[in-house]
């Protein structure tokens, strides 16, 4: 009587292996499309398993939803870089347009509270030759609003930073303060020599949130202390 023969060991393929000879053979499925009907995978979302079609379907679908999310947000980004442009071209025309010292300081208040949500403005300049008849938002500094502005700085040349009530009242005396603490941007005006400070101001504490970038205002006190040079060397010919 023969003995019978054991059954040969099953033979396991490298994953690796396969995969690698697929890339290499990618029409392999040509002529086998029934092959690919019956091919299961597992759900990416759920327990089970789909067939390989489906679970390719489903793959172009979230590639294609995570395209257009995407484009959205690329399509946003400009539009909000195209309205900050507008915002800012809009800005420096009707500060260049500015006849004085105090026609500046009104067109900064009015163009930053309805196109920037900046509720107060206050330009606190260096011993103007005309500091008796001076206007809000501009003000002549003195001792303890310098030390207050540079309390605000501590050591910067700009900063967002918070805004306590009182600090408000003294910094901003042509507004209303309020209940608790807001927010505020501040920078050093200088062009060779001390200007001044500018101060925007909100009474939204988050506003001016620390964490924000400086670059706009350092950016807008370059403009501001620029234009106070001008006007100023303008109305001492005058004079």
């Amino acid at each position: 009587m023969s003995q019978a023969q054991a059954p040969e060991p099953r033979t396991t393929l490298d994953p690796e292996r396969v995969a690698h000879w697929l890339a290499r053979h990618p029409d392999f499925f040509v002529g086998r499309e029934g092959l690919l009907q019956q091919l299961k995978v597992p759900h990416p979302q759920t327990q089970g398993a789909i067939s390989l079609l489906e679970r390719l379907v489903h793959d172009l679908r979230e590639r294609a939803e995570t395209a257009e999310w995407r484009l959205e947000h690329l399509l946003e980004t400009a539009r909000h870089n195209e309205a900050q442009y507008q915002r800012t071209r809009s800005l420096i025309l009707a500060l260049l347009e500015a006849e004085s010292i105090d026609a500046l300081g009104e067109a900064l208040s009015t163009q930053l509270s309805e196109r920037f949500r900046t509720q107060a403005v206050a330009l606190w300049l260096h011993t103007p030759q005309d500091a008796d008849t001076v206007q809000p938002p501009r003000f002549p500094l003195d001792a303890p609003a310098q030390e207050a502005l540079d309390d605000l700085l501590d050591g910067h040349n700009s900063r967002c930073t918070q805004l306590s009530r009182n600090a408000w009242r003294k910094l901003l005396p042509h507004t209303t303060a309020p209940e608790s603490s807001g927010s505020c941007a501040v920078t050093r005006l200088t062009m060779g020599e001390p200007l001044g400070y500018l101060l925007l101001a909100s009474q939204e504490s988050e506003h001016f949130r620390a964490t924000l970038d400086t670059l706009f205002t350092d950016y807008l006190g370059e403009i501001i202390g620029r234009l106070l040079i001008r006007l100023d060397t303008a109305h001492a010919r005058r004079d």
